[in-house]
């Protein structure tokens, strides 16, 4: 971690009203940096190193943001509480541009929404709140003229994903495909594969659209007031053209299983239905707008999707010998893909029963 004096020199790049007082860790993100800078002006803010080895198009990253933001202040005009309905960045003093660069390094500076709060836990009341939050972001921006960019190019594309494992069991370059479970588990995955690659078939068809969608929509990526109601979603990096299944079906793996995405215990693995109905019900209520039907009656199918395509990560990653995901034991990409294929096949079975509840909404 840098000094003070190196952060606060990295903030005076930035337009910042008042004199740094404090600099401090915020948050827990996996990702980028986060740090809270405490000033004696009337705003607080929040100062991020951004990722560049994850997020290796900055410019981009922005771009995506400053557009999403834009547009969506633009449908909030007028609303008196709209500075902590929409996440505000500060403007580089140099370029004007909302992140600076030492030439390695890459930051960017946001407004601090005081009295916000995040949430971690998971229950129907608040995954239906997420439900509501993330289907009227991506309302919001069903109409935005702008042209956005992938900013991890075929992050949820399960056709390459499908490719990869693919060249992965080709070249076994750890020798771990001799396994009798491991080929059980490669067999597992290829019955369904091009059933769940239908989203990219289904794109080039022109019958399914892409959307601006957030891409990690998860629990603790939205802020809330001191009474619970939602304020605006955060955390926008992966903010890019997708399909409304990565944000539904996203929520649903992580939220939406019993256990764990690593618990060994897959005998205790399955799809919350409580869970299910209460985002989808919260989603479809904010998302109907602009959802077409077949965006509509393919969400289950964005249910199974991504425990799916999650399952063949981990276990491709385990195959060319655990270079991607960290791992904390030999086998623990095997466990994960375990796991991931009990969800999928967990709801897989619920099919019938989502449709029916996605039908009656």
């Amino acid at each position: 971690m840098k000094s003070f004096e190196e952060l606060k020199s990295i903030t005076a790049q930035f337009d910042v009203r008042g004199n740094v007082l404090e600099i401090k860790p915020l948050g827990n993100g996996l990702i980028n940096d986060t740090l809270l800078v405490k000033t004696d002006g009337p705003d607080d803010y929040v100062l991020q190193r951004i990722n560049n080895a994850i997020f290796q198009d900055v410019e981009l990253l922005q771009h995506n943001i400053d557009c999403a933001t834009r547009h969506i202040r633009m449908k909030l005009a007028g609303d008196p509480d709209i500075d902590r309905k929409v996440l505000t960045f500060v403007p580089c003093r140099a370029t004007g541009k909302t992140y600076w660069t030492d030439g390695e390094t890459y930051w960017r500076v946001s407004v601090l929404i005081k009295d916000a709060y995040t949430h971690e836990v998971v229950d129907p009341a608040s995954s239906y709140d997420a439900g509501k939050a993330f289907g009227a972001f991506e309302a919001m921006l069903s109409d935005i003229p702008d042209t956005l960019g992938e900013t991890i190019p075929d992050f949820h594309n399960m056709e390459l994903r499908a490719r990869q494992l693919r060249e992965a069991v080709a070249a076994d370059p750890v020798g771990r495909m001799a396994s009798p479970e491991v080929q059980a588990i490669l067999k597992d995955l290829q019955t369904y594969e091009e059933e769940m690659c239908k989203a990219e078939r289904m794109y080039r068809e022109g019958v399914l659209p892409k959307r601006i969608c957030h891409c990690d929509t998860k629990v603790n990526n939205m802020l809330f007031d001191a009474d619970g109601n939602v304020l605006c979603v955060i955390d926008l990096d992966t903010l890019m053209p997708s399909f409304v299944f990565s944000d539904f079906g996203d929520f649903m793996r992580t939220a939406g299983s019993t256990v764990p995405e690593d618990d060994p215990a897959v005998e205790k693995v399955d799809l919350r239905m409580d869970i299910f109905e209460a985002f989808a019900r919260g989603y479809v209520e904010s998302a109907k707008v602009f959802l077409t039907p077949v965006e509509k009656e393919n969400l289950p199918f964005a249910a199974c999707l991504f425990p799916y395509m999650q399952a063949v990560r981990f276990f491709a990653d385990y195959i060319n010998g655990d270079t991607y995901y960290k791992i904390k034991y030999p086998d623990h990409n095997l466990v994960r893909t375990r796991n991931q294929v009990a969800l999928f096949h967990a709801a897989y079975a619920k099919v019938p029963q989502m449709k029916a509840f996605i039908d009656s909404l």
